[in-house]
């Protein structure tokens, strides 16, 4: 089954990127091999003038490369040919004489981005799951397929610097604002704001968005002398946090300079040299491992397949207002978008829970991540109370209170009366075995732990704890509420 599927109207091709039996794109070998024909194709076809490429997959663009590939590769020599592989089909779409444009929904990384920054015009979601960035270097590599020299080109060596070697992604509206995309739209009309932009290309070509750099920036970026100033403070850095130890990053600012000081050929040379070095070398090796030992951990669903399902949670409970309870109660509303009542002894406690969990969603809307509306919104999902008022029609409830087997067992027998005989209850705790707290429940198979780590808004990990008679149900559901409020699930037994 094919990969891509074209339409074409009025002069335009749509391509649609949809992996077959895959969550999300990869840029596999054998997706790589079909795109160059079909790029091919297009680019002979004197009725096609324009393209749009886009996805198929509902909260994803492309992933990146196919990370299998990599724990294939032998030898050095083969790593390059893979890295030079990518880049001379990278070079062709940005060398196409019929402008490109791409329409980005959900991840955009890696390889992704590397093929989105060689289009001629770029459109991307204002979607939170839309992220663009070149994580390579969390797996002891460097961008091989031309990112290492388009991205600083188009925003700068210090703002790309600053991308390449922490591997962290930006929003759409941060892509915008540093220059990497051209344009922010709902996803509800990416695919027409699409049109409207190829048509434009057509007529006029596409009008891109330009960011000012201002006088710093043409200081630092807009000339040898202040570049130099940037490498040499990127790689103090870097030498500092690594000690030698993390090769990728020193690899990557070369490939920068090389690119920006001496050309693109030069700078393309040099990234894949540095890409297949890295990648049959002991660091890369050992991430990969990593990579993949997480991956599997986080497809652990913690029962057998088809065991349960889990049931969707239309309120939140948590019991306990303090600093836990309140970044558990701001990360769920901030995450997942689930009304939560937040419940403790005393209304001053109430009250300054939720202080703290409305401060997460102050900082998104600080940082524009939401808008004054979203804010508004899922601030009235916040309530308090100090009676158990509103927990009968909780479907999971979340106790963050003292670390003490008598005060959680005391808090279960009180919550017992007001919920549901279905609703779920988890207890954070890391040190308590929950077949203790659960003895003296009326109903233990609803009963498990849900382990935040603290802050709870940055910690990525959550381990879901089953007791000796927790429900598969009760396990399937903790964990797919913590995978939405953005979380690493384990389930620890």
């Amino acid at each position: 089954m094919s990969a891509f599927q074209v339409s074409i109207d009025d002069g335009i091709a749509v391509v649609t990127f949809d992996l077959p039996d895959q969550a999300v794109n990869v840029l596999s070998r054998e997706a790589r091999g079909e795109f160059e024909i079909l790029f091919s194709e297009l680019k002979a076809d004197e009725w096609v003038r324009a393209l749009i490429l886009r996805s198929g997959k509902p909260d994803s663009f492309i992933a990146g490369a196919d990370i299998e590939e990599f724990a294939t590769l032998q030898t050095q020599e083969a790593a390059e040919a893979l890295s030079r592989e990518g880049q001379e089909l990278i070079n062709r779409v940005a060398s196409s004489p019929k402008p490109i444009v791409v329409a980005i929904h959900g991840t955009c990384l890696g390889g992704g981005l590397e093929l989105a920054l060689a289009c001629h015009y770029r459109i991307a979601t204002d979607d939170p799951k839309t992220q663009l960035g070149l994580p390579e270097v969390q797996l002891g590599l460097i961008p091989g397929a031309g990112g290492c020299q388009r991205l600083p080109r188009l925003i700068g060596a210090r703002a790309a610097l600053d991308m390449i070697l922490t591997g962290r992604s930006v929003s759409a509206s941060k892509a915008r604002r540093l220059g990497i995309v051209d344009e922010v739209t709902p996803p509800a009309i990416l695919d027409a704001i699409a049109i409207q932009a190829a048509r434009r290309s057509i007529e006029d070509g596409a009008r891109r968005h330009r960011r000012s750099r201002g006088v710093m920036g043409w200081m630092l970026d807009g000339n040898p002398l202040g570049r130099r100033v940037v490498y040499a403070g990127a790689r103090r850095q870097v030498e500092k946090k690594s000690r030698g130890q993390y090769p990728a990053p020193l690899a990557a600012i070369e490939a920068v300079r090389t690119g920006l000081e001496r050309g693109m050929t030069a700078g393309l040379s040099v990234e894949h040299t540095k890409f297949g070095e890295l990648a049959v070398g002991d660091v890369s090796r050992k991430l990969v491992q990593i990579f993949f030992a997480t991956t599997a951990l986080k497809k652990d669903e913690g029962i057998a397949p088809g065991s349960a399902s889990a049931r969707p949670i239309g309120l939140l409970g948590v019991i306990g207002s303090g600093f836990m309870g309140a970044a558990i109660a701001g990360t769920a509303v901030t995450k997942t978008g689930t009304e939560v009542r937040l419940k403790d002894t005393e209304l001053a406690r109430v009250a300054g829970g939720l202080r703290t969990a409305r401060a997460l969603l102050d900082k998104r809307l600080k940082r524009r991540r939401i808008t004054k509306f979203e804010h508004a919104r899922l601030e009235a999902l916040l309530s308090g109370t100090v009676t158990y008022s509103g927990f009968g029609q909780a479907d999971l409830v979340i106790e963050a209170v003292f670390e003490a087997l008598d005060v959680k067992r005391k808090v279960l027998a009180e919550v017992e009366t007001s919920l549901r005989d279905d609703a779920i209850f988890a207890t954070n705790t890391s040190t308590i075995p929950i077949t203790d707290i659960a003895a003296d429940s009326n109903h233990p198979e609803r009963i498990l732990g849900m382990h935040f780590f603290s802050p709870v808004e940055k910690m990525p990990l959550l381990e879901v704890i089953p007791g000796q008679k927790t429900a598969p149900e009760a396990v399937i559901t903790a964990v797919t509420f913590g995978r939405k409020m953005g979380k690493t699930v384990i389930v620890v037994r």
